[in-house]
């Protein structure tokens, strides 16, 4: 069987499939990709289905080598990428053969990246999914045979020199031709909001990042709950008007942000159930908005929730990064994850590249 072998892990590096769903009541939550946008991309550039397992990268440093002919694509943060030494772009099918070696460098803009292969990674899952969640110690690869029990039952970032088996396939090469000639702008990148169509770059490749963060203002449009009538008129306000920033407690489970505090009647309620994208106000008075590995309970007052669509961006977003709250009503929400939708299919299938696309219905959550 053909497999990817870790040369080097990186600062970290996770197996992830689109997340475990429907198992809150036992407490574990959903996983999956915090880019969702970049994570479907790099599986339809390689023909995968949606749902199929590949590597979620942060921050930089991961070397693999490929163990049989294999096609790849690396999607999400700006990162130098080499394969055999040799700089390749990103956001495109690349080829390997046995024994080639692909090194990511480390990000310059963004914080996740994604490495799909074709036909996926074969591991098994979990309560339904490969996702893993290193909290709850699930998902991901697993060494029956190993002496560390983590080892054993999965939920750990891959290491040196695990081979990451694939899933049995015939190696297509993917057609690169509609890649010279179209370009689709990665719209989860903070400064995005509004994706545009952009002439092609230097290199071909079939689906390119536009912008990345930098000075403007990331906005995360919030769908409002019934908590936030806990809020004053004036806390809401201030909640609105004011910009924040995002604090060095970042990570899987939930950006803190820092600014003006948030005051609510009531400090603490009884534990609910937590969906990805809510934002809890702690006694401290500042937001945290929560992402995938969050606690599936909770007790703090909530504002809203986040589009799932701006967490993406917010999980590109590194710490300094300036983000501002905007209202929106829930009929706003559907129109802007239809439209999402409508614009990936679209571009997909310009690319020529439609195995995945009836897998995209229903897989929007927030």
């Amino acid at each position: 069987m053909s497999s990817l072998r870790i040369i080097s892990p990186g600062v970290l590096s996770l197996l992830q499939d689109a997340g475990r769903f429907g198992q809150g009541q036992l407490g574990l939550t959903q996983g999956g990709p915090l880019d969702q946008h970049s994570f479907r991309w790099a599986n339809t550039l390689v023909g995968n289905p949606i749902n199929t397992t590949l590597i979620e990268h942060s921050v930089g440093g991961l070397i693999v080598q490929a163990q049989g002919a294999c096609t790849v694509a690396v999607t999400g943060a700006t990162l130098p990428l080499s394969h055999n030494g040799h700089a390749v772009p990103c956001w495109q099918a690349l080829h390997l053969a046995p024994g080639d070696e692909l090194a990511l460098g480390n990000v310059s803009q963004g914080l996740r990246v994604y490495l799909a292969v074709q036909g996926g990674i074969q591991v098994a899952p979990q309560f339904g999914s490969t996702a893993t969640v290193m909290r709850e110690g699930i998902g991901g690869l697993r060494h029956p045979a190993a002496d560390d029990p983590q080892h054993r039952l999965g939920g750990h970032k891959l290491h040196a020199n695990d081979c990451l088996p694939l899933t049995s396939t015939n190696v297509t090469r993917v057609s690169l031709a509609g890649a010279a000639q179209n370009s689709m702008p990665q719209n989860t990148m903070p400064q995005n909001t509004v994706p545009q169509i952009t002439p092609v770059a230097p290199l071909p490749p079939a689906v390119t990042q536009q912008t990345l963060p930098g000075s403007s203002i990331l906005r995360l449009r919030i769908i409002e709950g019934y908590q936030a009538a806990l809020f004053s008129a004036i806390e809401r306000a201030r909640f609105y008007l004011n910009p924040y920033r995002v604090s060095p407690k970042c990570d899987r489970m939930g950006y803190k942000l820092t600014g003006s505090a948030i005051r609510c009647s009531t400090q603490q309620l009884l534990s609910e159930g937590i969906s990805a994208g809510a934002v809890q106000i702690p006694p401290d008075g500042q937001p945290i908005v929560l992402l995938n590995d969050r606690q599936t309970l909770g007790g703090y007052p909530k504002m809203g929730n986040v589009l799932s669509l701006d967490c993406w961006a917010l999980a590109q977003a590194t710490p300094g990064t300036e983000v501002q709250f905007m209202p929106i009503s829930v009929e706003d929400a559907h129109n802007a994850l239809q439209l999402d939708a409508a614009r990936f299919t679209r571009e997909a299938q310009r690319l020529g590249l439609t195995s995945a696309l009836t897998q995209l219905q229903g897989r929007h959550h927030d």
